[in-house]
């Protein structure tokens, strides 16, 4: 019988895993480890599923080919974790699910969308701390509002879409704009976009070109009223300059569901040591024009079970000697 590890599994992730395997009458063996910690196991299976957001230490790649492996997925849309030059250099196919979920992360980005344009985050603040006041906190109506999409690929096209059906004014910066989409996005340039936008939202890849997309001289071009939503990846805004531009009130807010450094931060309690290791995100968190969310916008029912399916379809596909659907063959980051 098929045998596949998955690594770094959670209890929500458990139903879909139990439901795929009765399904395709294989075994998976489920633990809670990162890939690395548990690099013995894959001598005993065919296929190994990873989740992490740490990079896979560069042995591993060469363990993983000694013990028979021929792929390695990730059920991530990101996959800046795996070395694919030293994957494909042992003969490792690579996959992962680049599109789980297309409303999950549009969903969440149209949430913070309108957190923002509410001055929800000013409200709660003084809320917590009993001021009622009314001062500053007149909002703007979405209708209203023009929101700017950095990245309209899968995800940046459905919130398109979203914000579209609520009569927002939409414009959009991409290398490759969709036809599709013409008569609802208005295409500019980043310039542009960053003037005009009430909102920023961004959804690209992370690859070379992406990281510090947005750096000071970006949020300079930006209105003092404007706030910027970030659910794509945390290296795609430079974290100091951001820092400096909310502290400076040069922008008004920045939703963040992902940041720089945040690998062994969300998704972990720091009840008890706060955030000092990650002086960052610690001074990002003391304001209270910021909201913080621990990177759950992928986090639906819908999307966990895509996340598992899709990613067991592909390891399936390899070990059968057929073309998966997700494979990575460029060079990555």
């Amino acid at each position: 019988m098929t045998k596949i590890l998955m690594t770094s599994v959670r209890d929500d992730e458990q139903a879909a895993i139990t439901n795929y395997a009765k399904r395709q009458q294989i075994e998976i063996m489920t633990v809670p480890q990162a890939l690395e910690e548990v690099l013995e196991l894959t001598k005993e299976v065919d296929g190994v599923v990873m989740q992490q957001r740490h990079p896979l230490p560069p042995e591993s790649y060469q363990q993983l080919a000694a013990n028979g492996l021929k792929q390695l997925t990730t059920r991530t849309a990101g996959y800046d974790m795996i070395n694919l030059k030293l994957a494909h250099q042992v003969g490792l196919k690579v996959t992962n699910v680049p599109a789980y979920s297309r409303n999950s992360v549009a969903e969440h980005a149209l949430m913070q969308i309108f957190r923002i344009l509410r001055k929800a985050y000013l409200v709660d603040d003084r809320v917590g701390r009993n001021d009622y006041q009314w001062a500053g906190l007149q909002a703007k109506e979405i209708h209203s509002a023009t929101i700017g999409i950095i990245g309209v690929g899968r995800i940046g096209g459905t919130l398109a879409r979203l914000l579209a059906s609520l009569g927002a004014r939409v414009l959009g910066y991409d290398l490759q704009p969709q036809p599709a989409l013409q008569d609802i996005v208005t295409y500019v340039e980043k310039d542009e976009l960053l003037a005009q936008a009430d909102v920023v939202s961004l959804h690209v890849n992370l690859n070379p070109t992406a990281v510090d997309l947005l750096t000071a001289t970006d949020f300079q071009k930006m209105k003092a009223t404007a706030g910027l939503v970030n659910a794509s990846r945390g290296p795609v805004v430079n974290t100091k300059d951001l820092l400096t531009a909310l502290e400076t009130q040069q922008i008004a807010a920045a939703a963040l569901d992902t940041v720089t450094g945040e690998d062994f931060i969300f998704n972990y309690d720091h009840q008890a040591d706060g955030l000092s290791s990650q002086p960052l995100i610690e001074a990002l968190h003391a304001l209270p024009n910021v909201i913080l969310t621990p990177h759950i916008a992928f986090f639906t029912n819908i999307a966990v079970q895509n996340m598992v399916d899709f990613a067991l379809d592909d390891v399936l596909a390899i070990l059968n000697n057929q073309q998966p659907q997700h494979e990575i063959t460029d060079t990555g980051v």
